[in-house]
């Protein structure tokens, strides 16, 4: 690699090499290691070393004046390749002989995740019937509307860096940027302004904030890198493919499941992208009361880019799985797929429920979100008048689909974090600041910390100043990822804010004359039985001028912070290894109404129905608009959007043209409708509610689909359902 064409160009600072990187920096520290987890070990770099292992891996970096000089300096550069064999299909990578996507290994499994338990052999025996499926997803991305940006500017006299950019989790940005430099944490600061949404694009580990931090210490000068659509569809994920074995009775009662995954999980990266495919693995078998399984998950390299870290992490697939099983079952023994639900989901007076995983699941009422849905979605009804829409060339059909989704994970070993913290301090003016180690990438967990922390102190949310994302100001936290912002933010400010308040209303209760336990907070005032009143403002003051005084006996200052780690995790292995990573559980109900095209292939939606129930809501607005986004994206995966490669690894899908997301006129009236169970393991009762709503759409869709074409002999068996896929399968089933 030659770069001296390239520094003669005018307007350009300096170019960069993936050899003079790593003399710069080492290597970037992942989040979850293969090596930690018994798979391969994988050391990944800002910058290519001599081996380029995907199209599209950044090798070198230009900084210059204007973007138009450094993309014309980066296309000087010269480099001369070795062509290896590509590896790019996760079942052929699996075949004795295959070529390794990494040279130094001797296979191309990342990681092997295997979860047994009880004795399905015996199952399957003992059982009526039993019947075998598959279904595959595709590669898909999520596609924020505003992709990934980073500033950074290096302090040479105090040698300090600041880096201001899109991440979701800034305090982790920190210290991956700080290691690889081998600087002092301290010596860092992460800003992360609005993020335009994430959806898991913008998780930590990514190799451009690194890159431009070293950009900016060797030029001495800001240096800004802005993503382009192009780079943006570089970040790919859930690719992967099931097949299973399902053991039944005649009554419809699953008694035992084998399931085989292979992931495609592409190159390995430093975020947890690839970890998807291990809560696959570990949410089966959902929400259904199924002791006995057998579960292999194979995690596969191949020279594509790393997974991304994508919204509904692996547990969208578990789903699919497991609501393609309970349709089967139903048609096999032609019981109404309601009905098969009915008989084999965890009971409501089941909870805590331990899944054959090891998962606890915490509350829920599974059987009356499934009514809710089938009345809202006038079930009954559109099954009396469906035969006939069957003879005709627009076949309609219905599909559901139950989803369960894990949320606020902490994973030992890993740096994801199940706790986090918040500072909620009130000035001498009296007016209230929030500081968060939770950030929001546009989801609204700031509004419903806001209003957490309001309740608390009786007064307004609109005079609450919410602070998030900023290193130096804010406490340690993990910022955004498994939909935990709310549930752990809120939770550890209303802890704050609890103490805060015992502060106030010890100094009011001096300054009224009257006992605090008699003293009403409400508007932002004390009062006492009497009518006499003191402002927070009033009390504040108090705190700060007269600390020897009326406030004698409260700590200064008005400020507290506080942690919150829920219960119901525990990392202790029981006997058969299993431990529980997570404190929650969310869950809904789907009913996708859909219509099929029989001469062109096309799907049309017709109506959506989902019921959901994430615990305690704070802001039921907020709930309602991250399912309704879920909901959309499911749509998406289920019919149009896929990445798709040519046969040298190429990406062919790397704009709007080609990678096809839902438009406005493809998205039906979607019907929200909540139940709130509350979670006994946490403060608030809340749940997570950012994952939920992308695995129940596209099963219940894909459902809807099959139902709608069942009497011309179709089964689905991979996605996405697009025109031409429904036409394959009609003349697949003999239907010219």
């Amino acid at each position: 690699m030659d770069t001296s064409r390239a520094l003669a160009f005018p307007g350009v600072a300096l170019a960069i090499t993936g050899d003079e990187a790593a003399r710069l920096a080492g290597p970037i520290p992942q989040a979850m290691n293969p090596a930690a987890f018994g798979g391969h070990p994988a050391e990944v770099r800002c910058l290519a070393i001599d081996v380029a292992v995907y199209e599209g891996q950044p090798l070198a970096a230009v900084a210059a004046r204007t973007r138009a000089e450094a993309m014309r300096a980066l296309s000087a550069i010269e480099i001369e390749y070795e062509a290896l064999t590509a590896v790019l299909h996760a079942h052929s990578a699996l075949a004795d002989g295959a070529a390794t996507a990494y040279v130094n290994w001797p296979d191309n499994v990342v990681m092997r995740q295997h979860f047994r338990n009880g004795d399905p052999e015996a199952a399957f025996a003992a059982a009526e019937q039993r019947l075998e499926g598959q279904i595959e997803i595709q590669r898909t991305t999520t596609a924020p509307i505003e992709p990934r940006g980073y500033i950074a500017q290096w302090d040479q006299f105090g040698e300090a860096l600041t880096l201001i950019g899109t991440t979701q989790q800034p305090h982790l940005e920190r210290s991956i940027v700080a290691t690889a430099l081998g600087i002092p944490e301290e010596r860092v600061r992460v800003i992360a302004p609005n993020l335009g949404g994430s959806f898991g694009a913008k998780m930590r580990g990514q190799p451009e904030p690194l890159v431009v931090a070293l950009l900016a210490r060797r030029a001495a000068a800001p240096v800004k890198w802005v993503e382009d659509r192009s780079e943006a569809f570089l970040q790919g994920a859930r690719q992967q493919s099931h097949r299973f074995e399902v053991a039944f009775n005649s009554d419809g009662r699953v008694c035992a499941l084998r399931v085989e995954a292979v992931a495609d999980v592409g190159m390995v990266g430093a975020s947890p992208g690839w970890g998807m495919s291990f809560l696959t693995a570990l949410t089966l078998p959902t929400g259904y009361r199924i002791q006995d399984i057998d579960v292999l998950m194979t995690a596969v390299a191949t020279n594509k880019p790393p997974w991304m870290a994508a919204r509904g992490f692996g547990k969208e697939a578990s789903n699919l799985v497991m609501e393609r099983v309970m349709d089967l079952v139903a048609r096999r023994l032609e019981l109404d797929p309601a009905e098969v639900r009915r008989r084999n989901l965890v009971r409501a007076d089941d909870f805590p429920y331990r899944t054959a995983t090891g998962l606890n699941l915490d509350s829920g009422d599974y059987h009356r979100a499934l009514e809710s849905v089938l009345e809202s979605a006038g079930y009954a009804e559109f099954r009396s008048r469906q035969p006939r829409s069957r003879g005709g060339e627009h076949p309609r059909g219905i599909g559901l689909a139950f989803e369960l989704t894990p949320e606020s994970a902490d994973l030992p070993g890993t740096s994801t974090g199940g706790f986090d913290t918040s500072t909620v301090r009130v000035s001498p003016s009296g007016s209230v600041t929030v500081l968060t180690g939770v950030t929001t990438p546009g989801g609204g967990s700031d509004t419903a910390i806001a209003q957490v922390v309001a309740e608390v102190l009786g007064i307004e949310p609109e005079a609450i100043t919410m602070i998030q994302g900023d290193t130096d100001r804010c406490p340690f936290g993990f910022g955004n990822s498994s939909a935990r912002a709310t549930m752990l933010g809120a939770s550890s400010a209303a802890l704050a804010a609890e103490d805060v308040r015992a502060k106030l209303m010890a100094i009011a209760s001096a300054i009224l004359g009257q006992p605090a336990e008699t003293l009403v907070l409400a508007a932002g005032l004390f009062r006492t039985i009497t009518g006499a009143s003191a402002s927070i403002a009033d009390v504040a003051r108090a705190a700060y001028t007269r600390a020897f005084e009326i406030a004698a006996n409260v700590e200064p200052p008005l400020e507290a912070t506080r942690s919150y780690r829920p219960s119901n995790i525990d990392h202790r292995p029981d006997a058969q290894g299993r431990i529980q990573p997570y404190p929650t559980y969310s869950y809904a109900v789907h009913a996708a109404v859909v219509e099929v095209d029989l001469a062109t292939g096309v799907t049309r939606l017709i109506r959506h129905t989902v019921v959901h129930d994430c615990g305690t809501m704070i802001n039921p607005a907020l709930v309602e608009g991250q399912m309704l986004g879920a909901v959309v994206t499911g749509i998406g995966t289920a019919l149009s959007e896929q990445l798709l490669y040519d046969g040298e690894g190429r990406l062919a899908t790397d704009r709007f043209k080609t990678y096809l997301l839902p438009r406005a006129s493809d998205v039906p009236p979607i019907t929200v409708l909540h139940l709130e169970t509350p979670s006994p393991f946490t403060l608030l009762g809340t749940k997570g509610a950012g994952e939920t709503g992308v695995g129940g759409a596209q099963a219940a869709i894909v459902n809807a689909v099959e139902d709608a074409l069942s009497s011309l002999g179709v089964s689905v068996q991979r996605l996405p359902l697009t025109p031409p896929e429904i036409l394959r399968l009609l003349k697949e089933a003999g239907n010219e």
